[in-house]
């Protein structure tokens, strides 16, 4: 071996450890300030309540205190972005899905960053989703709703559906329902689930397409919205009633889901995202939050090793984008 070249591998040798002791130190000292985490909508709607049961308890096995931001507008993106401006040292962690990181930037040409832009770090929430509609909306299961939809859009007055924004998960299953039925219908954006709550109570808005907690299934007993059917394949417990959308036979295979997860810039060191996949991982098995997001109607999945969220955001990534090409969806 020559000198030059035992030399070099000294040299190698020296900054690979320095990497692994800078590594370490990164790691014990992290957080080193309170954290914020980012919620993509304002306060009132199921992500806000998922970040508020649980930050008191990511507080405690981050050491440091969690600071819950609403930054609602542009279908998330304005939250996502403000992650992306931020640097990448793990205190500032985005509460999210596909919703707004991969489909809001599918829409809208302000948005400039794409899904690989983000690393998913913990799935959190498993949230079923149903269609909410105004209390007299005169169609109580899937069929009745087509039926009057036609008859609407036969008259000149479409339908209109609620989202939390263009390009959102939302206007993407209201857009890919008329695809698939051929029935013309209107979209209504709003910033956010609480405000467009507010207009279907109002009957200013026909139906949403949505996920759901304790509050909207509270306005469902109290009769100030309905239920007219469920993205499930089967039935929902909250809502044993209503039939899953997939029944009707103009629906068939119309099934989805969301879920919550938390992101980092996937520029963030290896320790940092290590330390919050730990006490992430910590929350999700904590029984009190497991009882208290069950309580609000969400499913909670083990927490999963890094690989495993990697697949579930690439595999996500791979599907709403085939659906949003299927309906044109593109940036305005």
């Amino acid at each position: 071996m020559t000198a030059c070249k035992r030399t070099f591998l000294r040299r190698t040798a020296a900054v690979l450890a320095g990497l692994a002791l800078t590594g370490a130190a990164i790691a014990q000292t992290f957080p080193s300030r309170p954290v914020t985490l980012l919620v993509p909508y304002p306060a009132g709607g199921v992500s806000d309540v998922i970040a508020r049961t649980l930050s008191g308890t990511l507080a405690r096995h981050l050491g440091q205190p969690v600071v819950v931001e609403n930054l609602g507008g542009a279908s998330g993106g304005i939250a996502a972005q403000k992650l992306l401006n931020s640097p990448a040292d793990g205190h500032v962690i985005f509460q999210g899905s596909p919703n707004e990181l991969v489909l809001a930037p599918l829409s809208a040409s302000a948005l400039k960053y794409k899904s690989e832009d983000f690393r998913l770090v913990q799935m959190i929430t498993v949230n079923p989703m149903a269609v909410f509609a105004r209390k007299d909306l005169p169609a109580n299961n899937g069929d009745e709703l087509l039926a009057f939809a036609r008859k609407s859009a036969a008259e000149g007055r479409p339908l209109t559906f609620a989202s939390v924004g263009p390009g959102s998960m939302y206007h993407l299953l209201g857009e890919h329902l008329a695809k698939l039925t051929g029935i013309a219908m209107t979209h209504v954006p709003y910033k956010g689930s609480a405000p467009a709550f507010q207009d279907i109570m109002g009957s200013q808005v026909d139906f949403f397409i949505t996920p759901y907690g304790k509050g909207q299934i509270g306005m469902v007993s109290e009769g100030k919205v309905k239920v007219v059917g469920v993205l499930s394949a089967e039935p929902q417990d909250a809502f044993r009633n209503a039939a899953p959308l997939s029944a009707s036979p103009g629906l068939k295979g119309f099934v989805f889901d969301t879920w919550s997860g938390y992101f980092v810039r996937k520029d963030t060191p290896e320790p940092v995202v290590q330390a919050l996949h730990k006490a992430l991982s910590e929350v999700a098995n904590d029984p009190e939050i497991r009882a208290a997001l069950e309580a609000q109607a969400m499913v909670v999945p083990r927490p999963q090793p890094l690989a495993a969220v990697a697949r579930v955001y690439a595999d996500n990534t791979e599907k709403y984008r085939a659906i949003a090409k299927s309906i044109h969806l593109q940036a305005q």
